[in-house]
This record gives structure tokens, C-alpha cells and sequence, in this order.
């Protein structure tokens, strides 16, 4: 028993000394040295990013996302699973709609990365005043669908997905959505 003891005591020592030591700090110049630099081309980031979020947010005009109730909702097919049920996975419900609205603010961010392509090479056209003002509507439009999302309003989501869909046209009529033979991201 006594020897239970000591060892009990001798583990107990070892493991507070072993919490108190301090780990290294990370290096500082590893931190300092990172640009954010563009990965993926614009057309990938936007089939990425904001069509599945924006898909998230337009899924409660039909279906709230708590219940699943609401038009189109079959409770044969798994209705019940909230509107997040068909683009969401692990952050189903009103969380989901949420950090759907906020992924499609963050977008704004990442569109307007120096040196990200288009998906026909040629370079986002960052410089240009009015694909600045899309951006910014964009985020608007996220932070917009974010607010209305955290009142829980069904009624006013169904507004919000115009919001979001006018901010995504607006850009698309001048820059994606060109007749056949014209280059996309030139307006």
C-alpha cells in the first residue's frame, strides 16, 4: 500500500511539473512571412463558397430549418431534417443558415485576393470600380442574410434570398453571363 502511495505521489508530481513547463512559442517569422495568395480560380472559388452557402440560405424558402415543414417538405423522403438538410451536414438548422450567410460575406474577402484568375486565365478585374462594388454587395448582402437569419423569420428570409440573388446577378450580368465567343471577366 505504501508503495501505491509513493508511486501515486511520484506520478502526481512528475504530471503537475510536466503541465507547468512551457511550450515553445511558435516561430514568429513562420507567422510573419504568410500572404494569403489566391489557390483556386474564380470560378472554382465561387462553385465552392457561396453556390452551396446561397443554396443554404434560398432552402428556407421552402423549408424551415428547424422542423422541415413547410412546402416540399415529404416526411416519407426525410422531411423533419430542417432546410439545411440538403446542403448542410453537420451544422444543421438556423446555425447552419447562419454560417451559410457568413461564408458568403467572407467571399468578398477572397474574390478580392491580388493575383487570382479567372477560369479563362485571365486576371480578376480587382482594379475595376464596379466589380469593387459587387464585392462589397456581396458582403453586404452575406451580413444581411446573417442578421435576418439570427431573428428566425421565415418571411423575411424569403426576402433575404433576393438579396443575395440580385447581389450575385449584378456581377454575373457584367462579367460572367456573356454571349457565346465574348471572354468572361471583361465587362
Amino acid at each position: 500500500m505504501r508503495v501505491l502511495n509513493v508511486l501515486a505521489a511520484f506520478l502526481l508530481v512528475v504530471g503537475i511539473a510536466g503541465c507547468a513547463s512551457e511550450t515553445p512559442a511558435p516561430d514568429a517569422t513562420a507567422v510573419a512571412e504568410f500572404t494569403p495568395q489566391a489557390y483556386a480560380n474564380l470560378a472554382q472559388l465561387m462553385r465552392g463558397i457561396p453556390f452551396p452557402n446561397s443554396n443554404v440560405i434560398f432552402d428556407t424558402q421552402d423549408l424551415d430549418p428547424e422542423t422541415g415543414a413547410g412546402q416540399g417538405a415529404d416526411p416519407e423522403a426525410g422531411g423533419g431534417q430542417g432546410a439545411t438538410a440538403t446542403y448542410g451536414a453537420l451544422y444543421g438548422g438556423w446555425e447552419g443558415v447562419e454560417n451559410a450567410a457568413l461564408a458568403v460575406s467572407e467571399v468578398a474577402n477572397l474574390i478580392m485576393i491580388p493575383g487570382r484568375l479567372c477560369e479563362n486565365g485571365l486576371p480578376v478585374p480587382l482594379e475595376n470600380e464596379d466589380f469593387r462594388r459587387f464585392a462589397q454587395g456581396l458582403a453586404d448582402a452575406g451580413q444581411e442574410a446573417y442578421r435576418v437569419a439570427q431573428t428566425r423569420d421565415l418571411d423575411a428570409m424569403l426576402e433575404v434570398g433576393g438579396v443575395i440573388s440580385d447581389a450575385c446577378l449584378f456581377c454575373h450580368e457584367v462579367y460572367r453571363d456573356k454571349p457565346e465567343g465574348e471572354m468572361r471577366c471583361i465587362p
